[in-house]
């Protein structure tokens, strides 16, 4: 937590002094940039700290850890933003220099995180301090290298003893006598904590486990394996005096869609400008080349199955839009040889700037697909149009695991819906601005781009 303020207020002060470099401004012009530095710090570290990121067990989960500072970081820069403009003081900080704060404090906070595991788990390894004690008690024997012995470790939980407790197959006197034998080595010991890992189907069993483990003043978490595992993933919602789980999320609420479309509108805006020059090489490099139109539009189904116009850059010699839509293939003759490059690239998309500032398309979300494709896989696929309850986007979480480009089979489809009605389950900022990031590495890698 300190370090995040004090890495916080470092690119501050670094954002004063380029600032000053830049203005051949005075010491007083650097110490300007303190002072907004330490209530981001403020801000960004309560909300951190509000969502118990800082504990060791979420500082070895990485994944995690950059997708929640990268969201709680901009989010924080996009609230201030906003509080400057109604203030109209914008003009009292360099453009330049902000932008340069954001991407190199955030730079840094992922650097730090990185780091933290190394060290976290360095030290666990080398028993340089140890996790918390614990003992572990499953309806069977997992083997030393198993998905929940080493997923306890990570976390930093160290293994004292495993006991096994058949519920299935022993009788009530031996399952006591296993109790007894759990509580008597309990009794006494240095254990911290004691985990239990059992099938929920012998809820009237372990409920007797519970039971005698009261007896001991220490705490005990379960882990539920089995198909009530997958109920208890989903979101769970307080009702009263009952506990609801949601097995189906509404479409995005009022707030969520006034959230979502702010940073799109404000996303896809910066983009146009920042990619103008690049727009405007590719538009005239396809006009060299060969005859026809810059744009390809071509009719997709959007939120709530409604139609739209999609804009691309033309990279074929055919303007296909009709029932019948074939979908490129590797080494295509109707592909240009601009078109080629654009798409290896994913340059063609860029136009799709235009939908989503118009509100017809997300930055993040369900690639959408030409009317003709979606007739045909409503038909193969089953909830294939659940992807139509939210927008599409430029971009999704099916594409960052490498579905993108055509799908010749029905199990291509069904590996895309699977991943995009993921998506709109368990749909987030932290998770939009992690499809962002991994979209980037994505274009890098030209995975079935063609």
């Amino acid at each position: 937590m300190l370090t995040d303020v004090f890495i916080i207020l470092f690119s501050g002060v670094i954002a004063g002094i380029l600032y000053s470099l830049q203005a051949f401004g005075t010491p007083g012009e650097i110490l300007q940039y303190l002072g907004p530095a330490a209530v981001v710090a403020a801000l960004f570290v309560a909300v951190m700290k509000g969502h118990g990121l800082y504990s060791p067990a979420e500082l070895l989960d990485l994944r995690t850890q950059v997708g929640s500072a990268t969201t709680v970081w901009l989010s924080v820069f996009l609230f201030l933003f906003g509080a400057v403009f109604a203030l109209k003081i914008g003009d009292q900080f360099s453009r330049v220099t902000i932008f340069s704060f954001v991407i190199g404090g955030l730079g840094l906070l992922i650097v730090e995180r990185v780091l933290w595991r190394i060290l976290l788990r360095r030290g666990l390894s080398g028993q340089l301090f140890s996790g918390r004690n614990a003992v572990l008690i499953t309806d069977h024997a997992p083997a030393a290298g198993s998905a929940l012995v080493h997923s306890l470790q990570k976390f930093g939980i160290e293994l004292n003893r495993q006991f096994v407790l058949k519920l299935d197959q022993q009788d009530p006197e031996q399952q006591e006598a296993v109790v007894s034998d759990i509580v008597a080595f309990l009794r006494g010991s240095d254990i911290e904590e004691v985990i239990v890992s059992m099938d929920l189907k012998h809820w009237g069993s372990l409920k007797q486990l519970f039971s005698g483990l009261r007896m001991l003043p220490l705490p005990v978490n379960l882990i539920p394996v089995g198909e009530a595992s997958e109920i208890l993933s989903r979101p769970l919602h307080v009702m009263g005096d009952s506990i609801c789980i949601e097995l189906q999320r509404e479409p995005l609420d009022g707030l969520e869609r006034g959230v979502k479309r702010c940073i799109d509108a404000i996303g896809a805006l910066a983009g146009l400008i920042l990619l103008a020059p690049l727009l405007a090489i590719t538009a005239v490099m396809i006009k060299l080349e060969s005859p026809g139109p810059i744009l390809f539009r071509q009719r997709r189904c959007g939120f709530s199955g409604k139609p739209f116009n999609i804009y691309k850059f033309r990279t074929m010699s055919v303007l296909e839009d009709g029932p019948t839509v074939d979908q490129a293939t590797r080494a295509d003759c109707r592909v240009t040889r601009v078109g080629k490059l654009l798409r290896r690239a994913s340059i063609d998309e860029l136009p799709q700037l235009l939908n989503v500032l118009n509100g017809s398309m997300s930055l993040v979300g369900p690639r959408p697909h030409a009317l003709a494709h979606d007739n045909h896989f409503d038909k193969v696929v089953r909830n294939y149009a659940f992807r139509h309850h939210v927008k599409p986007g430029l971009t999704g979480w099916a594409q960052v695991h490498g579905h993108r480009g055509p799908t010749p089979t029905v199990a291509d489809i069904r590996k895309r819906v699977e991943f995009d009605l993921w998506y709109i389950d368990n749909w987030s900022l932290r998770l939009d601005f992690l499809i962002i990031l991994r979209t980037v590495v994505e274009v890098m890698r030209a995975r079935n781009a063609y």
